[in-house]
């Protein structure tokens, strides 16, 4: 029987995880692009092994405008972006209608720190000098506000470190 069960739960498991795969690879390909700014970490956890702590600035604007004591919390907010796609927070958002180059953008609080998709960007062993100058985090947002970091950049918007695209093995 439990080899029934197993056989049964098996490929259910699988369609869940390959949907979940897919939607991601979709907000990566089709989101669109704006940018977080990064707020400074306490400098001796900035480089940790093979990641970087992560702390955007729009964190303590929101934080402002929650109640004081929320210490888990799932919301979203209404941000503005400028021509350079920069994101500024406007409001908590409350469904109303989002004008020209506004976002919703989703974000949690979690033990009393407001996080958006992540709170480390991790990179290969031995590159993290190439991360030292971040200032941005640039993101794919999705239709209801869902984000994916997909790099780190620097004052001038350009991205940190190296994308490889996948190759086919040279046979």
């Amino acid at each position: 029987m439990r080899k029934w069960l197993i056989l049964l739960c098996a490929p259910l498991i699988l369609a869940v995880v390959n949907l979940a795969i897919w939607q991601n690879e979709t907000l990566i390909e089709h989101g669109e692009i704006l940018f977080l700014e990064l707020a400074p970490v306490d400098p001796r956890s900035l480089m940790q092994g093979d990641y970087m702590a992560l702390r955007f600035a729009m964190a303590d604007a929101i934080h402002q405008q929650l109640p004081k004591q929320e210490q888990h919390l799932d919301g979203q907010v209404t941000v503005q972006l400028d021509p350079q796609r920069r994101a500024s927070l406007v409001t908590l958002d409350q469904q109303q209608a989002l004008a020209e180059d506004q976002l919703r953008l989703q974000y949690r609080v979690r033990n009393g720190r407001i996080k958006f998709a992540t709170n480390a960007f991790f990179f290969q062993e031995g590159t993290g000098s190439m991360y030292e100058q971040a200032r941005y985090g640039l993101f794919r947002v999705g239709s209801k506000g869902q984000l994916i970091l997909t790099h780190l950049v620097d004052a001038e918007l350009q991205k940190l470190g190296q994308s490889k695209l996948l190759q086919p093995a040279m046979q």
